[in-house]
């Protein structure tokens, strides 16, 4: 009897983009396709690959390619049936590579949209054009989204990613979570006590408290935190873009950033003077300049936004490019002239309003942390349960249990000591007007001060100076005591 042929041993791959396909475009639609053509041709189908919602920009490593790779280098299948080459892929290279390795191996790639067959050097040449064809159509959709960032941006739209630390998208708008907000607040202010990013980060992991995932708090995600403004409210949106270097990003030039407000976490005063403490130490990094001979030296800078100096010892601060001057004695007069006014603008009012708003925000984080806790103590429980029904196994009862009891320890150890800061809280802002008048009592002593200690104070509340043609502006920042009022002073005065 004469020996039947056996039949062409042939794969089907199954990729689709999104998880809803219309009719036509369902995985079923396409297995169904595939089965009835390999039918038809007398072809047995050994193997379907099933990708589910996955990109098709770059698919080799994905464990479904791996397997068809691997039964096609061993001879498992001679062939591979898609119902169109942007099903199988859309990156170029990806499809050449799969091609080439087909062709080596004697096995050929079907595409039932296309018609195309590698088998033949003409069916190469298509597939080549028609691959080509599909990254361009995917650069098209991407060109067309990155076109639409910046518009949905402007309008307060997310843009993908989650929602940093403290906040949540809710309806497309982004707004405060109440459960993490009072951790983000208590990171800021840890972070003003030790002014160490991994001394904050311990002591927030000591604490019991873990970021969104259940890890531990890092120096990175703590340094990352602090300088994200949508803390004090000003949410920056379209600053980076991706890489073709996998998850690299670049910063996009700040022209195209755009500045979206959102609901504060914390005060824009404790915002600053955290990130003002991060500025100081990155500084201290740099190789350290000449010690300042001058009162305001580096922090004064011409209308033109040149830095002025003073040369030799003219006892004049000039600007190279404007060659607009001022004398030290006169600017020291006037910045001495507005700190006083600076001082006595303290308003005692202003002082018991924000740490009415610290009182409730200590009490807003102990409640959160209080519930954190039963909530996992409730888990806890229920875990017990599970072991003592047998409905959970020795070594899983274990896995869970023994972080989960660590971290209820540290809850418990936290709560007197959220309790104890409300305590301390209460009490300091009734102290408050005595902090007041030694503050407003700065400027009486500024004379008789040493001029390392009159330069400290200088370098901490003020945030530039800058010498106009007929004004001067002195920008003052926040000082240690973080009730002090930000301002900027404006003088009239006639370039020397």
């Amino acid at each position: 009897m004469e020996k039947q042929p056996t039949a062409k041993r042939v794969g089907i791959w199954i990729r689709v983009s999104t998880d809803m396909q219309v009719k036509d475009e369902s995985p079923e639609h396409h297995e169904q396709r595939a089965r009835y053509y390999t039918e038809a041709k007398g072809w047995h189908v050994a193997e379907v690959y099933q990708l589910g919602a996955f990109s098709g920009k770059s698919i080799k490593d994905h464990p479904e390619t791996k397997r068809m790779l691997v039964d096609v280098k061993s001879g498992h299948i001679t062939g591979l049936v898609f119902s169109k080459l942007a099903r199988l892929a859309r990156n170029t290279k990806e499809l050449l590579e799969f091609s080439e390795i087909f062709r080596e191996v004697g096995a050929d790639l079907v595409s039932l949209a296309e018609s195309i067959d590698t088998s033949t050097p003409a069916g190469r040449l298509f597939f080549t054009i028609i691959a080509a064809m599909a990254q361009w159509e995917r650069e098209e959709i991407a060109s067309r989204v990155q076109a639409s960032v910046p518009i949905r941006a402007k309008m307060g739209k997310p843009l993908g990613g989650a929602a940093s630390y403290g906040y949540r998208w809710e309806n497309k708008t982004l707004v405060i979570d109440e459960a993490e907000a009072p951790i983000r607040r208590k990171l800021y202010e840890l972070f003003i006590v030790h002014q160490r990013k991994k001394a904050t980060a311990k002591a927030l992991n000591d604490l019991g408290y873990r970021t969104r995932n259940g890890s531990p708090f890092s120096d990175t995600t703590v340094h990352r935190l602090l300088r994200d403004s949508a803390a004090k409210g000003e949410r920056i949106a379209n600053y980076t873009r991706s890489t073709d270097n996998k998850k690299q990003w670049q910063f996009k030039p700040q022209s195209e950033w755009v500045t979206i407000p959102c609901d504060p976490i914390v005060s824009a005063e404790l915002w600053t003077q955290c990130n003002a403490i991060l500025d100081a130490q990155e500084a201290k990094r740099k190789k350290p300049g000449r010690k300042a001979a001058h009162l305001l030296a580096g922090l004064v800078q011409c209308h033109c936004s040149k830095a002025m100096y003073v040369f030799h010892k003219t006892n004049i601060y000039t600007c190279r490019t404007c060659k607009n001057r001022i004398s030290v004695a006169d600017i020291d007069e006037i910045y001495q002239f507005h700190l006083k006014d600076y001082l006595e603008s303290i308003n005692s009012d202003d002082y018991r309003a924000q740490h009415d708003a610290q009182l409730a925000d200590a009490k807003k984080l102990l409640e959160a942390t209080q519930k954190e806790r039963d909530k996992l103590a409730k888990q806890i429980d229920a875990w017990i349960d599970m072991r003592t029904n047998n409905e959970l196994s020795k070594e899983s009862f274990a896995e869970k249990y023994k972080p989960a009891e660590i971290r209820l320890r540290q809850l418990d150890e936290h709560l007197p000591e959220l309790e104890a800061e409300i305590d301390v809280r209460t009490v300091h802002m009734l102290s408050g007007d005595r902090i007041i008048r030694e503050a407003q009592a700065l400027y009486g002593q500024w004379e008789s001060m040493a001029f390392t200690e009159r330069r400290a104070i200088v370098e901490t509340i003020t945030n530039g100076i800058t010498v106009g043609k007929d004004e001067i502006d002195i920008s003052f920042s926040y000082t240690a005591p973080n009730f002090l009022n930000a301002g900027t002073k404006q003088h009239k005065h006639r370039g020397s």
